[in-house]
């Protein structure tokens, strides 16, 4: 059982999909840190709208009391975080389109099989009807 175990848990595409699992979680990171920390304050700058990564459109405003203490939170549209997980979202799929592309156009294209030659049936019969003529 262990024999067939270690030949299941290391057969070349588990590891494969385990490394690419990896890999894509680090990119997912990576690309997170980017539109987080780069894109949405460079666009909201642009915009006028500032660090587009906290936007919001705000349908109640907190209540506070008297105190100060909240006693209704505030309930807000986070618009600004939705568009920073859709622009990881295209990044990260443009960037694997883009892998998937270059790993299919690197493949060599199998040669195509050689046509069967005919049998040596066909062949006997063949020089059987050029003998008749």
């Amino acid at each position: 059982m262990l024999k067939e175990f270690k030949e299941f848990a290391f057969k070349g595409n588990l590891l494969d999909v385990a490394i690419g699992l990896v890999l894509a979680t680090a990119f997912g990171k990576i690309t997170s840190a980017f539109v987080d920390g780069v894109f949405m304050p460079i666009f909201g700058q642009i915009f006028q709208l500032g660090d587009l990564s906290t936007a919001k459109f705000v349908l109640s405003p907190a209540v506070t009391d008297t105190a100060g203490v909240v006693t209704t939170p505030e309930s807000a549209i986070l618009y600004g975080s939705l568009i920073g997980t859709v622009l990881n979202f295209l990044i990260i799929t443009v960037v694997m389109f883009l892998i998937i592309k270059g790993m299919n156009a690197a493949k060599k294209p199998e040669p195509a099989p050689v046509p069967a030659g005919p049998t040596q049936e066909e062949l006997l019969t063949q020089i059987r009807d050029l003998l008749k003529k």
